[in-house]
């Protein structure tokens, strides 16, 4: 497929270039964040193209697409992680589409229930959209740009799989190895992400420069820009004798066909595919952390060494784990009492 009006930098990055009418709508670059080549990509440059060609002539400084494009320049928002921005873009996208010519001091929640409401078959992005909608009218109110924020009040939509992403079962990982042996990339893939329990965002940036006494030492890539995080995460022996058995690369331990690290997004399809050869289509790279803290929970860990293992912030989390696994713990200890 052929894609118009691209923007390569010399640093990688690709934009979509408005025209010069556009240009002189106000249109600015579109930048696309999926791996060139890719099914995301061209669903990426679709939206992008859509976003592009929806403005309106004259920007209104009292229109939702106004108050959406000084967010985008905030410092608040520039703040924020790469893979924040570039989700939070997309969904504000959608909400302009839908609103923008709109005052966005008469927005009321009947709009936002509208915006939620256009996507509920997909409840998980239509909760998304509101999400955003709510950082908006937040900064919005504390720069004295609006008194209400209309996407406050709006129920979120119950999701279809309150679970999120599958978990893996030990008997999928143990399918996963007997279709992907021992000094395949895959093999090592799934080490990594096992052994580490780190979010793909990271899986794709650990490599030898990161290690140091038998310790990866890096910074997470989510809030990167806005909270550091800090991680020290000893190599264990399985995922040591691993990677021992793997061709890697010299800066990254997983690379791709061309000698490149992934993207974040492009290990994920990757990844994804690997799931499928092994009969796995439910699987998927977020699945097997989740895997990872159920194996860690069931073997007794506390909910705060499961924050500091996977690098929670918050107790809910990890409470998810421990408060099944003490069911299922006191479920096998006491089933006897049944027993007359």
């Amino acid at each position: 497929m052929s894609y118009k009006n691209l923007k390569r930098t010399k640093d990688g990055k690709i934009y979509l270039r408005p025209t010069a009418a556009q240009t002189r709508q106000g249109k600015k670059l579109i930048r696309l964040w999926a791996e060139e080549g890719t099914e995301t990509f061209r669903k990426e440059y679709d939206e992008a193209v859509v976003l592009m060609n929806a403005g309106i002539k004259k920007q209104s400084a009292h229109t939702l697409n106004w108050l959406v494009m000084i967010y985008l320049r905030s410092p608040e928002f520039q703040r924020l992680g790469d893979s924040t921005k570039k989700v939070r873009e997309r969904l504000l996208a959608h909400a302009t589409l839908l609103h923008g010519t709109k005052p966005f001091k008469q927005i009321r929640v009947k709009d936002m229930r509208v915006l939620r409401d256009s996507m509920a078959h997909k409840p998980e992005a239509a909760n998304a959209r509101i999400k955003a909608m709510r950082q908006v009218y937040k900064w919005a109110i504390a720069c004295d740009l609006s008194e209400i924020n209309p996407a406050a009040n709006v129920p979120y939509l119950k999701p279809n799989n309150p679970d999120g992403f599958y978990t893996w079962t030990e008997s999928d990982i143990q399918q996963f190895e007997a279709r992907h042996v021992m000094g395949s990339k895959a093999r090592l893939a799934q080490g990594l992400l096992i052994y580490t329990g780190v979010r793909r965002s990271d899986v794709v940036r650990l490599g030898p420069p990161m290690e140091s006494n038998g310790i990866l030492e890096f910074t997470e890539s989510k809030n990167r820009a806005n909270a550091p995080k800090e991680r020290m995460i000893p190599i264990l022996p399985p995922l040591k004798k691993i990677i021992a058995a793997t061709k890697t690369g010299p800066f990254v331990y997983l690379t791709t066909h061309t000698g490149q690290a992934y993207t974040a997004n492009g290990f994920g399809n990757w990844f994804k595919r690997r799931c499928k050869e092994a009969g796995l289509p439910q699987c998927s790279a977020h699945g097997l952390r989740k895997a990872g803290a159920v194996r860690a929970a069931m073997a007794g860990a506390t909910t705060r060494q499961l924050m500091a293992m996977f690098g929670w912030e918050s107790a809910k989390q990890a409470e998810r784990y421990t408060m099944k696994a003490e069911r299922d713990r006191l479920a096998m200890e006491n089933m006897h009492l049944l027993i007359k």
